[in-house]
């Protein structure tokens, strides 16, 4: 799947960006001379856990994730610093979901834990860009983020000898980048391909610090690509 991405984004921005500098007329000319600007995204992404377990007290322990695609749909504000970099605050909403098999427990219903989650994420990003060709400019990203996880479960009583699987808050996560901003006649499109990866351990241990769940577990935190389409 996240060949799949990867490849439509390329195969995406060689069509765009060969359109864009077929184009006689230089759209937007005076677009990057603003000090701020706003906009919005929409995209798509797949998300797993990065996942290192320890020695415990479960033997042969063996835990794989299966992901799935989510959605991400958020907002832009974009402050200039220099002509080839900018600051840029992208707050939004993410959902996705992801299959945990605890391969080393017999029974069915105690070896699956499907998580859902809707985060609010806001990135606080630098854009390293080119100087502009025509109607199309390659750009660098890199930078911070804050997840707050709604569907975290942090604060519930039962864990996962109840059937719930529980997840930290709080997350804090780095994210590196590519992109193009592609100049049409009345606003800037920008598809971007980001790499999501989590700085902080995401999972909430168990009561039981024997539990067959999360004892072998070591870090447990998110990685993932976002395929983004930007409107500015």
């Amino acid at each position: 799947m996240r060949k799949k991405v990867i490849l439509v984004f390329l195969l995406f921005s060689i069509c765009t960006s060969i359109f864009a500098q077929r184009e006689r007329v230089e759209n937007l000319p005076t677009f990057d001379k603003r000090k701020i600007h706003y906009g919005f995204y929409l995209g798509v992404n797949q998300n797993d856990f990065k996942l290192n377990l320890r020695n415990s007290a479960i033997q042969n322990a063996n835990i794989t994730i299966e992901p799935s695609s989510g959605f991400n749909v958020g907002l832009i504000a974009d402050l200039r610093l220099h002509k080839n970099l900018n600051l840029r605050l992208e707050p939004g909403l993410i959902t996705n979901s992801k299959n945990i098999y605890f391969n080393h427990i017999a029974t069915q219903r105690d070896s699956v834990r499907e998580v859902s989650s809707t985060f609010l994420h806001v990135p606080l990003v630098l854009k390293f860009s080119t100087d502009r060709y025509k109607n199309i400019r390659p750009y660098l990203l890199a930078g911070v983020s804050y997840d707050y996880n709604f569907s975290s479960n942090e604060k519930n009583q039962d864990d996962n000898s109840a059937g719930q699987f529980r997840m930290q808050t709080h997350n804090f996560m780095y994210e590196v980048g590519i992109g193009i901003d592609i100049y049409l006649n009345f606003f800037k499109f920008s598809p971007s391909i980001r790499g999501v990866f989590a700085m902080n351990n995401e999972i909430k241990y168990d009561d039981d610090p024997n539990s067959q769940w999360t004892a072998p577990v070591n870090f447990m935190g998110t990685r993932g690509i976002f395929l983004n389409f930007a409107f500015e």
